[in-house]
């Protein structure tokens, strides 16, 4: 007899009541169905707002790894430069990369300790 007098409680998850609303007001019902794929095709269209983010990014890579690049050859330049006509810098890389010694020199060689 007491649940006579009370309300049911609404379920928070009930969307039956705002979608019969919604379907009754013909004007905002015309207007989502215009603004949803509009919004739809600006954000992720072929021209959209994430593709041009996405782009964006890959620009400010590209000028980063050209940036590399560029210094990579100028020191490349260099060290060429400096292999045309210092004999020390002939001299460096003899030894370190082709392991040429001078006459009368000795080479120890140790194993490295772990």
């Amino acid at each position: 007899m007491e649940n006579l007098f009370y309300r049911k409680k609404k379920s928070p998850w009930d969307l039956r009541e705002p979608l019969r609303r919604l379907l009754r007001n013909k004007r905002l019902l015309l207007l989502i169905a215009i603004v949803t794929p509009l919004v739809g095709y600006l954000l992720f269209g072929s021209r959209g707002i994430l593709q041009r983010l996405r782009l964006e990014h890959q620009k400010v890579e590209m000028e980063q790894r050209i940036h590399d690049a560029e210094a990579d050859a100028d020191r490349l330049k260099k060290e060429s430069k400096a292999l045309d006509s210092d004999r020390a810098a002939i001299e460096r890389v003899a030894r370190e990369k082709h392991g040429m010694v001078r006459p009368g020199e000795t080479v120890y060689r140790s194993s490295p300790t772990r």
